[in-house]
């Protein structure tokens, strides 16, 4: 069975070693954001929130797209349309369906329609995670997990998420991509429980400085593997019971027999000897 380690709660991440505070990224972002606002007011403060952020990071997901997206919108406003292109085409790797607020200026917009046209094609990171429907509560669980597309190689791994129905706390298994085959197949914990239950899962992959480049569900909304709950038999009703018993019978009924076949005779007949 594969290996896990305990999941990080929103607004943390896990460092090799333990579960750390992501930082303040998502406020940095948000912060350049609001100096971009009407027509990009503050470039400069802008400029200076943005520089070095996806080194400062892990981010995630969101903070990924959004930091993409305000790269490309300051580079537009700094007539630096091909670096507005390049920006967009790394936030439309993805975010394919992304769009851009109609107001902004055609220094912004333009660039980022002919990044949309060069990636339209190309499609997004995706992973999907599968499972046979049969499966019963105390066996590993077996799930398979398929890297369905990755056109520009950005994803290094996909951290696996999974609980107990029911339960607080997520358990992480880390899944190796590159150099790994197209589908991988796992043999997850197995459940204990005493009913019916299942196991929650979901599953985010990120590249290769830990930046998430892309999501299969979520912890609000996990997918569920169903498991069915099969009591054990009765110990009166397991097979090695009744040979024993029946074994048992038949060395009894065999003494019985032998008993019968064996047992002297209630008479002895006597000859009686003629006189010499």
């Amino acid at each position: 069975m594969v290996a896990s380690r305990p999941g990080c709660a929103a607004g943390q991440r896990w460092d090799g070693a333990a579960c750390v505070a992501r930082g303040d990224d998502a406020e940095r972002i948000a912060a350049a954001r609001e100096a971009l606002a009407g027509g990009g007011a503050d470039l400069d403060r802008a400029e200076a929130l943005l520089a070095g952020l996806a080194e400062h990071g892990p981010l995630d997901y969101a903070s990924h797209v959004a930091l993409w997206e305000q790269r490309g919108i300051l580079a537009g406003y700094l007539d630096d349309a091909a670096g507005a292109e390049a920006a967009f085409r790394e936030l439309l790797t993805l975010a394919p369906d992304h769009t851009l607020r109609h107001t902004l200026s055609p220094k912004v917009t333009l660039p980022f329609e002919r990044a949309r046209r060069a990636v339209e094609e190309r499609g997004a990171p995706a992973v999907d995670v599968t499972w046979r429907r049969d499966q019963r509560v105390g066996s590993p669980v077996a799930v398979e997990v398929e890297r369905v597309a990755d056109p520009t190689e950005l994803m290094a791994r996909v951290d696996l998420y999974l609980r107990e129905r029911g339960a607080d706390a997520w358990k992480v298994v880390p899944v190796p991509l590159r150099g790994a085959p197209r589908y991988q197949s796992l043999r997850l914990p197995p459940a204990r429980a005493t009913a019916d239950t299942g196991l929650e899962l979901y599953a985010i992959a990120l590249d290769a400085d830990d930046n998430e480049v892309a999501r299969w569900s979520d912890p609000r909304r996990p997918r569920e593997v169903p498991l069915r709950y099969v009591a054990p038999t009765p110990w009166y009703r397991r097979w090695w019971v009744w040979t024993l018993a029946g074994t048992a019978a038949a060395a009894a009924a065999a003494g019985t027999a032998w008993a019968l076949t064996r047992e002297p005779p209630d008479e002895v007949p006597i000859e009686a000897l003629a006189p010499r």
